[in-house]
């Protein structure tokens, strides 16, 4: 599994990707291989605030469903609609498959990880 180093990323498996005021938001590698074949992805309202440690939707797969969570504040300015018919696409490319975009009141992303410690956090995850 590869993880941009350009990304941040969250304990529950969330990447962000700051770029001015805004910040895509998708679900991980690890996440997706670990939930198997995405079947729906709940999404939130374009105009919806949302902040770190708060679910803004959910991702159902044949597993299980899990909740997901924005590392930072802002509102939603904009949903990946694809997702709506098509949310195996988190399976096929996680890293280029963003869930929704955030106009950010400040440009830094909560508690993250670069990609090397997110490596080290799932290595220790995977142990336990």
């Amino acid at each position: 599994m590869s993880y941009p180093a350009n990304y941040r990323y969250t304990k529950s498996h969330q990447w962000v990707l700051l770029e001015g005021q805004t910040a895509s938001v998708g679900t991980t590698e690890y996440a997706q291989d670990t939930l198997g074949d995405i079947k729906f992805v709940e999404l939130p309202n374009v105009g919806q605030t949302v902040q770190p440690d708060t679910a803004f939707g959910s991702i159902e797969s044949v597993k299980s469903v899990t909740d997901v969570f924005s590392p930072v504040s802002g509102e939603v300015a904009a949903i990946n609609e694809a997702l709506k018919t098509k949310p195996e696409l988190l399976n096929q490319d996680a890293n280029d498959t963003w869930i929704i975009k955030v106009a950010v009141k400040d440009a830094t992303a909560g508690e993250t990880l670069s990609a090397a410690e997110y490596e080290q956090f799932i290595a220790e995850e995977s142990t336990t």
